[in-house]
């Protein structure tokens, strides 16, 4: 697998390329950017061969937000609703540099986040025709007023798969605003059942920060398959 690396709009993307002709692409928004640590947990899961993207150096309150959120802690920041503009820097430019060094063109296209990344994932299905899979791990689908959002808008483009998961521990809190996380996911869950969608739900042992990279490549290799 050749790795290549480059940056577009402050923003660093790192290509781990298959040597296969036309396999898909799935883009990974990443906290830290270390697709490395995605990479070897796929491997030892035997996932099915793909190109994957991981793109970091994210403002991530700000990017992975899709409007304005106050701070959930005494200690937090806000989130500033810049989802809208991010995604139009994917669509235009890491995209489609991407695509440019694959060998051929992938069969289908797919998107995978980590809390804020993973409620990315979700949203922009509804703001863009770009993505045939979905993966969204540990969402932060506890964001106000996202699952009536989605319970109330239609997708740009219905996915072929959705894959959605979350840590047991993750509700078991008492902020206002995490204590919502399970009760969200499984109705949004419930949502996508009732559209006909192929739709994964997973329960994983732990907390919000428990096995990242593991949680990832397990939600990866579900809509690889």
């Amino acid at each position: 697998m050749v790795t290549k690396t480059f940056e577009t709009g402050g923003k660093q993307a790192t290509l781990y390329q298959s040597e296969e002709n036309n396999s898909p692409l799935i883009l990974l928004n990443y906290y830290s950017g270390e697709g490395a640590s995605v990479i070897q947990a796929m491997r030892a899961m035997d996932a099915p061969d793909c190109s994957l993207l991981v793109v970091s150096n994210l403002s991530w309150d700000h990017d992975m937000a899709p409007w304005y959120c106050p701070p959930i802690t005494e200690n937090d920041t806000p989130c500033t609703g810049g989802a809208d503009d991010y995604l139009k820097l994917l669509l235009t430019k890491i995209l489609p540099e991407a695509k440019s060094m694959l060998h051929g063109s992938p069969r289908y296209i797919g998107i995978a986040g980590y809390s804020l990344a993973g409620l990315f994932a979700l949203y922009a299905m509804y703001r863009c025709d770009a993505f045939d899979r979905v993966a969204s791990m540990s969402g932060s689908l506890w964001f106000p007023e996202f699952r009536e959002y989605v319970l109330t808008h239609e997708m740009e483009k219905s996915p072929d798969k959705l894959y959605l998961s979350l840590g047991d521990k993750e509700a078991k809190t008492r902020n206002a605003f995490l204590k919502t996380v399970q009760d969200n996911t499984e109705q949004i869950v419930s949502h996508y059942r009732q559209l006909g969608l192929d739709v994964t739900w997973e329960l994983n042992p732990g907390n919000h920060f428990k096995d990242a990279a593991l949680r990832s490549a397990k939600g990866i290799k579900a809509i690889l398959g």
